[in-house]
């Protein structure tokens, strides 16, 4: 077993008490000494800081000096219209394989003469070597290795980023910046993976403690973990790769169709083009035999991943089986997602988990579980 790495902010982490565990190859904090459940809310109420450095962060750049040049190339691997994205802005994407898999998912922005993508931490090597073995030829590939990521979500968020930035404030969903800052230039764009308004922002390693301290300098502010990002991330519908996504579902069938725009699909002006799209787009039009859906479990106890689900109190074979689940507490219940068999998939819908040889019932439900807060 390889050694763990570890990110910028370790000893940062450990000073303020933080529990490490093993997660995608780091030593990464779970919890802190306030705990999941009261830094979750804490998230939901105020400010919450979370270190995401072991993410990959990749710019993409033409060779050829034109930056559509690079917007088409990676048009070639992604269901996404990268080419239509407009500067400053930034986009949801997935890696497709031939199958119509999902290799990885990823945050495409546009800034202006080059793209800048943030990759999982479980699959950048992999990645990387994706973009090198498509790409090569026609962009210039690099992986920055001197940045911390840093994410900052939260209501007071807005606040407190802009008292050390002046202009974040003006920043809607989705957009990314380039900003100066008392900690350096900054990468900042306004996103996350909270389901609250907030920023994920790049700061040069060795300026990224200096900044985080003064971040939690602010009594709003609080250190957040591995255990509530997850339900945070649940509660709002988010996928987690390699639970919830992986390398044979389509992006029909986990129900982010959303992600691929008009121009790439059927009809459109640079329809498919890229793997697996003799899959994908015929699901698009025709449907899929399973659907990634929400679960609401009866009572309080989570149905986790792993747990098989039926159509039936007894009897019957499995229609489907849970990938994420947890107590949500901002939502004061248990909550699931999964897939299931598509006849069962309408919102509404009663359906059986097994826990514990037991099966008990929950109820399909339209995520996210809690509305998000994004400032559009």
């Amino acid at each position: 077993m390889s050694e763990l790495k570890r990110t910028g902010l370790y000893d940062l982490h450990v000073e303020l008490g933080a529990r490490m565990v093993p997660f995608a190859g780091y030593e990464m904090p779970v919890q802190y000494p306030l705990g999941v459940m009261k830094e979750h809310l804490h998230c939901r109420a105020a400010a919450g800081l979370f270190d995401v450095s072991h993410m990959g962060q990749v710019i993409l750049r033409a060779r050829s000096g034109v930056p559509a040049d690079a917007a088409t190339a990676l048009e070639t691997l992604v269901p996404v219209d990268v080419l239509g994205l407009k500067e400053g802005r930034q986009r949801y994407g997935l890696f497709t394989n031939d199958a119509g898999g999902i290799e990885d998912d990823l945050m495409i922005a546009d800034r202006g003469d080059h793209l800048f993508l943030v990759v999982n931490a479980a699959c950048k090597e992999a990645d990387i070597a994706h973009l090198r073995a498509h790409l090569s030829d026609i962009c210039e590939i690099e992986e920055i290795t001197d940045r911390a990521l840093l994410a900052l979500q939260g209501p007071a968020a807005e606040a407190v980023l802009d008292g050390l930035v002046p202009g974040a404030a003006a920043m809607r969903f989705m957009d990314v910046a380039v900003m100066p800052s008392d900690f350096g230039t900054l990468w900042i764009s306004r996103s996350g993976y909270t389901g609250e308004d907030g920023y994920e922002i790049s700061v040069e390693n060795a300026r990224a403690v200096a900044f985080a301290r003064a971040l939690l300098a602010h009594e709003v502010v609080q250190p957040i973990g591995l255990g509530a990002r997850d339900s945070l991330r649940l509660e709002a519908g988010l996928c987690l790769y390699g639970n919830d996504i992986d390398t044979t579902t389509s992006p029909v069938e986990a129900a982010l169709t959303w992600a691929i725009q008009k121009v790439r699909r059927p009809g459109g002006a640079r329809e498919g083009g890229f793997p697996g799209a003799d899959r994908i787009l015929p699901e698009l039009s025709q449907g899929t035999t399973r659907l990634r859906v929400g679960l609401r479990p009866e009572g309080r106890a989570p149905m986790r991943a792993g747990t098989v689900l039926y159509a039936l109190h007894e009897g019957g074979a499995p229609i489907g089986e849970v990938t994420s689940g947890a107590f949500g507490p901002s939502i004061g219940g248990p909550m699931s997602m999964g897939y299931v068999a598509s006849g069962h998939a309408e919102p509404g819908t009663t359906i059986y988990g097994e826990v514990r040889g037991k099966r008990l019932p929950a109820t399909v439900t339209a995520m996210p579980f809690r509305p998000s807060t994004y400032k559009r």
